[in-house]
């Protein structure tokens, strides 16, 4: 294709998201767009950054108990910096597909684009089924770690019901977001997640640096090779959050604008997840190992308190985030996505939360679940598959030559960015789904025989009898 060819696709694919955009305009008030209606450069980066960092931000000072201070703080950038490169390369294959099927006059105003479509149309059915497998099971478990996560924070501000209560009592109320239609409705709940997050980052950093080492701390991480390796998948999980990334590209108005959002989403994100863990695990040392949620360790205080009840909101946030590809892949599945009606779709969404729900109970886990999660699971869905169908899909001279985007020249061309991309691919098979995966897996089962499927209270301190 040459330049001006290119020019014209993308300035017809620009023209229809206005014309959206206007019709939006001429059907909402001015009220329900500033907080409902999102579609900006800044709505993509809020809901990156707010899906981001979520409750892994609470394990992430357990996680540099298993690894030690300095590997924490290294794979931290080392994992966001590959984040970002994958999360670039879903941006190109979604740029890619749209384009391809907007020749054909394909219209996508009542349909939402996800990433094993673009799959299906790059490389085909057989990809197709794998990223829709990997993606789904992903998010699934994804949405299970927030009703957990739910349910081990309420617990430090009311201990009268243990934390298997109160996992019922969250799965009822993220149930509600079955009522939230896209990724374009996030717009208000993006920003003050986003705002929620920051507060408890900074909370953990200045409570803990204030607390102070407690007597006789040791950081004696790294000491095993599983811990080492559970740690390490744990922060492979925190930058791993963009399986949402084709939902939100597609409730942008400008898709093709979203390639450096999620490098400065992460880099923003990394201001909140360093000096927090770093200070907890400063403060707290070994401790941490038994202690998988940050908050636990810190005493009662009513800034702990406003954290603990933002942390919730902001969960509440995630878990709508993670679950709303799964609502969308159901209403493909039965047939009333591109349904106008919202009832209709709400009440077809409902099976998709139970089995969150149940699983969420059976496995109450918090801490090494993110670890296994990210090790079976984020490895391949955000790692492995998108750069591997990145090579793909570009492996013939006439495709690169077509290509919609491409390579940054800082990369070296096309030969850099498979180079790159082959990097990923060993690096995150090896130690992501390898080690970790061994590590993670042996962790997790530990916690099985220790606590039990079902535990009524997972790392809860003994109470004395009455």
């Amino acid at each position: 294709m040459t330049s001006e060819k290119v020019e014209t696709v993308v300035a017809n694919y620009v023209e229809m998201e206005r014309e959206e955009e206007g019709q939006e305009k001429s059907t909402k008030t001015k009220l329900s767009n500033l907080f409902w209606h999102g579609g900006s450069v800044y709505d993509a980066w809020f809901s990156c950054a707010s899906n981001q960092v979520a409750q892994v931000l609470l394990t992430l000072p357990y996680s540099f108990s298993q690894l030690g201070m300095l590997s924490g703080i290294l794979f931290q950038l080392f994992y966001g910096l590959m984040g970002s490169w994958t999360a670039y390369l879903i941006s190109v294959l979604y740029v890619e597909y749209r384009t391809r099927k907007e020749r054909e006059k394909v219209d996508f105003r009542n349909h939402v684009i996800q990433w094993f479509e673009v799959l299906d149309g790059l490389l085909g059915k057989h990809w197709r089924n794998i990223g829709l497998f990997f993606n789904c099971t992903f998010l699934l478990f994804g949405s299970v770690i927030q009703l957990i996560a739910c349910a081990s924070n309420i617990y430090y501000i009311n201990d009268s019901l243990d934390k298997r209560t109160w996992t019922y009592i969250f799965g009822a109320c993220c149930a509600t977001t079955v009522f939230i239609p896209s990724f374009h409705n996030y717009r208000i709940w993006s920003f003050l997640g986003l705002v929620m997050t920051s507060y408890t980052a900074w909370y953990l950093t200045i409570a803990s640096l204030i607390h102070g080492q407690v007597e006789g701390v040791k950081h004696s991480g790294p000491a095993k090779l599983m811990l080492y390796f559970t740690g390490a998948t744990n922060i492979l999980y925190t930058f791993g959050g963009h399986a949402v990334t084709v939902e939100i590209m597609h409730a942008m108005w400008k898709p093709q604008k979203f390639k450096l959002i999620y490098l400065i989403a992460t880099l923003y994100v990394l201001t909140l997840t360093l000096p927090s863990a770093s200070a907890v695990y400063w403060a707290f040392g070994d401790m941490l190992l038994d202690h998988s949620n940050a908050l636990s360790l810190l005493p009662r205080t009513p800034f702990r308190d406003v954290a603990v009840i933002l942390m919730l909101i902001h969960q509440f946030i995630t878990f709508g985030f993670a679950c709303t590809p799964l609502y969308f892949v159901w209403e493909k599945f039965i047939g009333v996505h591109e349904t106008k009606s919202l009832i209709k779709r709400s009440i077809a969404r409902i099976p998709v939360v139970l089995p969150i729900w149940f699983l969420a109970i059976i496995f109450p886990f918090f801490g090494p679940i993110n670890s296994a999660v990210g090790a079976l699971l984020v490895s391949f869905t955000v790692y492995i598959i998108p750069a591997m169908a990145h090579m793909l899909t570009f492996a013939s001279s006439s495709s690169r030559e077509h290509a919609v985007e491409r390579p940054p020249s800082f990369v070296g061309g096309w030969a850099g960015m498979y180079g790159m991309n082959i990097f990923v691919v060993i690096w995150v098979f090896v130690v992501g789904f390898g080690l970790g995966g061994w590590a993670s897996m042996r962790n997790f089962i530990l916690q099985i025989n220790t606590f039990g499927l079902f535990a009524k209270c997972y790392q809860c301190p003994h109470k004395p009898k009455a």
